[in-house]
């Protein structure tokens, strides 16, 4: 073996496979859409921003990557692209459920309604189902297969201003993924899911109403780990490792990316500080 050939082994970690990525358009699944790429698959990105999808697909060339109008909350828009990513691609490794929404910010138990409640649980909870079920259904027959979900930090750590239905519909995503890697274990597919702490997505700055220079400022000062800011191609790096060989014996794992800031709870020395300065 060359130098060459053993370095292009190496630097390709998903040569030959296919990936579904919902949410592909913009943010974390836009990276990881890129990153992918960069190491050998062929990515369909399923989302509802038609133009940044198609936009997508023309920066990175149509024999890599496909865009499918799909709302994730829609069980026959989940078939339908998993279908259309077969037909074009002939399988499918790697699904990555990553499409989601914020609902309403800093919001009480008290502006709770039925539609806050269903918008957010029908994107993040339901598509997230139909994205487990459809990728199953192919994998199951070829017994092997990797599932993935972007859940948060908020799985771990609480009352950090993300809503209560959001922080819900996430904790959800997380039981649903390690219960589906019990059922699916017997057909060698592994499932896990992906917590990160605040990044300035554009979902999160809309959610916010903030600028991307107050935001990064924002969650780099209430980080734990200072003098590096999360952003989206860290977590892009670690769908990757959740997605290829290199983690083929992980299962039922949530990988959180936090810089350590759910160890931490730093309530008792700053209110000592203050109390008994």
């Amino acid at each position: 073996m060359t130098t060459s050939s053993f370095q292009s082994q190496i630097g390709k970690k998903l040569e030959g496979k296919v990936a579904f990525i919902s949410g592909g358009a913009s943010g974390i699944g836009a990276a990881t859409t890129r990153l992918f790429v960069q190491h050998g698959a062929k990515v369909t990105i399923a989302d509802i921003q038609d133009d940044l999808g198609n936009s997508l697909v023309q920066e990175i060339g149509t024999e890599h990557v496909m865009f499918v109008h799909c709302n994730v909350a829609i069980e026959s828009d989940v078939q339908n692209a998993v279908d259309a990513a077969i037909a074009k691609f002939g399988k499918l490794d790697i699904m990555f459920s990553n499409a989601g929404v914020l609902g309403k910010v800093f919001s009480s138990i008290l502006d709770v309604d039925y539609a806050t409640i269903k918008d957010v649980l029908d994107v993040n909870v339901i598509g997230a189902f139909f994205c487990a079920k459809h990728a199953a259904r192919v994998m199951i027959p070829n017994k092997k297969g990797v599932i993935l979900f972007t859940a948060s930090a908020s799985t771990v750590v609480y009352g950090t201003g993300i809503s209560h239905t959001s922080t819900s519909s996430k904790g959800a995503v997380l039981s649903l993924s390690k219960n589906v890697g019990i059922e699916l274990g017997k057909y060698g597919i592994r499932v896990n899911c992906i917590s990160p702490y605040c990044i300035s997505t554009p979902l999160m700055l809309n959610g916010f109403g903030i600028d991307k220079i107050k935001a990064d400022k924002w969650f780099e000062e209430a980080g734990n780990l200072k003098g590096v800011l999360l952003d989206e191609q860290d977590v892009a790096n670690g769908v990757l490792y959740l997605a290829s060989d290199d983690s083929k014996y992980v299962s039922g794992h949530n990988l959180i990316l936090d810089g350590g800031f759910s160890t931490t709870n730093v309530a008792l020395t700053e209110t000592y500080k203050k109390l008994f300065p």
